[in-house]
C-alpha cells in the first residue's frame, strides 16, 4: 500500500511538472507567433500598397477618388475593345493570306514548272571512222555543257563525219588532213569536228583564254608546217591562226607549256620550245591572241622533249628539259627578259642560278642514264620532282634537287601514274620490265617502299596504266596485260590480245579481268564522266601506221556495267570470297574527283 500510494503520488507530480512545462511554451510561443502575423499583415499592406501603385500610377497626382478611377477604367476598356478585335481579325486575315501565297508557291514549283531532265547517259557507244589514222590525243571536257564529260580526239582522214560537210579543202590544207572531234559522252553523238592543221605535232585542250576559263576555253594546235590555232572548246570555232614562225628546220617538242600571264590578260601564256640542229629554243606566244611575244631565243643547251615547268619553294619558275645524261634548265624570268628586253614579274631562285652558273650547258643534276620523264609530284612543302631514267627511278626534293628516295636496277618506259594505295596518302604505279618480264609496282611517294607488287607480262607497246579515286579515299588501278597470266613458253595465238585488268587496295589479292581487245591500242584512259556516278574507259584505236589508213574507233565502257561478267583473277594471297562475292563488292566502287 506505501508502494502504490508512493506511485500515486510520483504521478500527480510528473502531471503536474508537465503542465507547468506547457504553460511556459505556450506563454513563449505566443507572442512569436503574434510578432510574426504582425509582420505578416505589414508586408501584405505593403505588397497591396505597391500594386495599387502599379496599377494606378497617377493616383496622388490626379487627387481623384478611386470609384471615379473604377469609372473612367472601365468605359476606356469599353471602348478599345472593338479596337482590339478589329486588330486581331487584321492580324488573322494576313497569317492566313501569307499561308495561302507560301502554299501556292510550293505546289507551282512542285507540280506546274517541271524540273530540268537530266541527260540520260549510255553505259556502252562506238563511234567509227573508215580509211583514217589516229593520233595518239584523248582530252575530256564539258563541251556541251550538260555536266558530264565529253571526248575530243584527233584523227587523219580525207573527209570528216557524214554528220558535217567540212573538208580539208574548206580550210585549206590538202588530203588527208588532222581532225578534231568532239563527242558527247553521253550517247557518242558528235557535237562538232574540223580539221585543224595539214599535220599535227602538239594538242593541248582546256586552255582558258581569260580569267574565265568557263566562258572562253580552247584547244591549241600547233601543226608540224608552222600552223598553230586555237579553236573553241564548246563550238570548234577558230578563235585565232597564225604562223608559229618555227623555222624550216626546226622541229617542235612536247609538251606545250603554260606559264603565268604575261601580257596581263589575266590568262596563263603558251611556251613553244623547238630543236634546231643541236640547240633548243623557246617562245612565248599569248593564249587569248596567239600573237607572238617579244622575239624566239635559245635555252643555251640541247634537248629530246619531255619539257617541265616547275615552280621552286620561292615562287621562282624554272624550265627543266632531259639533256643526254643529266637534268637541264634555265629559268623564265632570264628567258623573257632576254626575248622581250625587259623586265617581267617573274623571280629567280639564288641558290639555282648558283647551281646553273658553276655547271657547263646548263646542268643541274647528273643522271646514271638518259633522262626519260620528269613530273612534278606534291610534297610536303611545295613540289617534288620524279625523275625516271633509264637506270633509276628517284624522287627529288623541290628545292635542291636532292634524291629523297631512289629505285635502282630499273627498266621504266612508261611515265609513271599516281594514285592513293592507302587513304590519303599518294602512291606512284611504275611499270619495270616490258613484254613478258614486265612487273606492276606501287611505292609509297613519299619514302620509296614498296606497297605492292605483281608480274603482269604485256604486249610492247600496250596502253599505259590508269587510276580512278574512289569514294573510300583510296584508287582504282587499271592495268593492261595478256588474256592469261602466262609465262613466254606458254603464250599462244589466242594469248595474243590486249586484257584491261582492275585492281583495289582493298582486296590485294585480286585482280577483275573487265575486257579484251584484239585491236591495236593507240590511247586510252579512265574517266569519271560524272561526280560520284560514271565511271568509264574510253578506247581509240586504229592502225599502228600512218601509212596504212584503216578502220578508226572510239569506245566507252562503263566500268559498273563489264563487272558482273568479269572474270576474278586469283593472285598469290587470293581472297576467301566467292568469286560472286569479290564482283559485287567491285560493283559497289563508288568513284569521286580529285580535289
Amino acid at each position: 500500500m506505501k508502494l502504490r500510494g508512493a506511485c500515486l503520488h510520483s504521478t500527480k507530480r510528473f502531471y503536474g511538472f508537465r503542465q507547468i512545462v506547457m504553460a511556459a511554451r505556450l506563454r513563449l510561443e505566443f507572442p512569436v507567433k503574434l510578432t510574426i502575423a504582425k509582420l505578416w499583415n505589414v508586408l501584405r499592406m505593403g505588397d497591396n500598397k505597391d500594386l495599387e501603385a502599379e496599377i494606378h500610377p497617377l493616383k496622388n497626382e490626379d487627387r481623384k477618388p478611386q470609384g471615379n478611377l473604377g469609372n473612367q477604367s472601365k468605359s476606356e476598356n469599353l471602348k478599345s475593345k472593338p479596337q482590339q478585335s478589329r486588330l486581331s481579325r487584321c492580324r488573322t486575315v494576313a497569317f492566313f493570306l501569307s499561308l495561302f501565297i507560301c502554299l501556292f508557291v510550293v505546289f507551282v514549283v512542285s507540280f506546274i514548272i517541271p524540273c530540268p531532265d537530266r541527260p540520260s547517259s549510255q553505259g556502252m557507244w562506238r563511234l567509227d571512222y573508215n580509211a583514217a589514222v589516229p593520233y595518239d590525243f584523248l582530252a575530256t571536257g564539258d563541251v556541251n555543257r550538260d555536266k558530264i564529260q565529253d571526248v575530243l580526239f584527233l584523227y587523219k582522214n580525207t573527209n570528216s563525219s557524214n554528220n558535217f560537210t567540212r573538208s580539208c579543202a574548206d580550210e585549206g590544207f590538202s588530203t588527208p588532213c588532222a581532225f578534231v572531234a568532239a563527242v558527247s559522252g553521253a550517247n557518242g553523238s558528235v557535237l562538232w569536228e574540223r580539221p585543224v592543221a595539214q599535220d599535227t605535232a602538239l594538242v593541248k585542250c582546256a586552255v582558258p583564254l581569260t580569267s574565265d576559263s568557263e566562258v572562253s576555253s580552247a584547244c591549241i594546235l600547233v601543226g608540224r608546217l608552222g600552223s598553230f590555232i586555237a579553236v573553241s572548246l564548246f563550238t570548234g570555232e577558230t578563235l585565232w591562226s597564225h604562223s608559229s614562225n618555227l623555222g624550216g628546220n626546226a622541229s617542235v617538242l612536247s609538251p606545250l607549256l603554260q606559264v603565268p600571264d604575261v601580257d596581263g590578260d589575266g590568262a596563263p601564256d603558251l611556251l613553244i620550245l623547238a630543236r634546231e640542229g643541236h640547240e633548243v629554243s623557246g617562245a612565248i606566244y599569248s593564249s587569248s591572241t596567239g600573237y607572238q611575244i617579244g622575239h624566239r631565243d635559245s635555252l643555251g643547251m640541247d634537248g629530246d622533249g619531255g619539257a617541265l615547268l616547275h615552280v621552286t619553294r620561292t615562287g621562282a619558275h624554272y624550265i627543266l628539259l632531259p639533256c643526254a645524261s643529266a637534268l637541264c634548265g634555265v629559268s623564265v624570268k632570264g628567258l623573257y627578259e632576254r626575248i622581250t628586253g625587259r623586265d617581267g614579274q617573274f623571280k629567280e631562285d639564288s641558290y639555282w642560278e648558283n647551281m646553273l652558273n658553276s655547271s657547263a650547258h646548263r646542268r643541274l643534276l647528273p643522271s646514271s642514264g638518259a633522262v626519260r620523264y620528269l613530273m612534278n609530284v606534291p610534297g610536303k612543302a611545295g613540289q617534288d620532282v620524279l625523275l625516271v631514267s633509264s637506270e633509276a627511278c628517284m624522287l627529288l626534293d623541290g628545292q635542291d634537287l636532292v634524291p629523297k628516295w631512289t629505285l635502282g636496277a630499273t627498266q621504266v618506259l612508261r611515265k609513271p601514274v599516281l594514285g592513293y594505295y592507302k587513304p590519303d596518302t599518294l602512291a606512284v604505279v611504275i611499270e619495270n620490265g616490258t613484254s613478258i618480264d614486265r612487273q606492276i609496282l606501287l611505292l609509297d611517294l613519299s619514302t620509296g617502299s614498296m606497297l605492292w607488287s605483281q608480274h603482269l607480262p604485256s604486249l610492247p607497246g600496250g596502253p599505259p596504266s590508269t587510276s580512278l579515286m574512289t569514294a573510300d579515299h583510296r584508287s582504282a588501278f587499271f592495268f593492261w596485260g595478256l588474256h592469261e597470266l602466262v609465262s613466254a613458253d606458254e603464250m599462244g595465238p589466242q594469248d595474243m590480245q590486249h586484257s584491261l585488268y582492275m585492281f583495289h587496295p582493298t582486296l590485294p589479292g585480286i585482280l577483275l579481268e573487265l575486257a579484251n581487245v584484239t585491236a591495236n591500242i593507240v590511247a586510252f584512259d579512265a574517266i569519271l564522266f560524272e561526280p560520284s556516278r560514271h565511271a568509264a574507259y574510253v578506247l581509240l584505236t586504229g592502225p599502228a601506221s600512218s601509212d596504212m589508213p584503216g578502220l578508226v574507233s572510239v569506245t566507252k565502257h562503263k566500268v559498273r556495267d563489264l563487272v558482273p561478267g568479269s572474270r576474278v583473277v586469283h593472285l598469290g594471297g587470293g581472297s576467301s570470297d566467292s568469286d560472286q562475292a569479290i564482283r559485287d563488292r567491285f560493283s559497289r566502287l563508288r568513284y569521286r574527283s580529285e580535289v
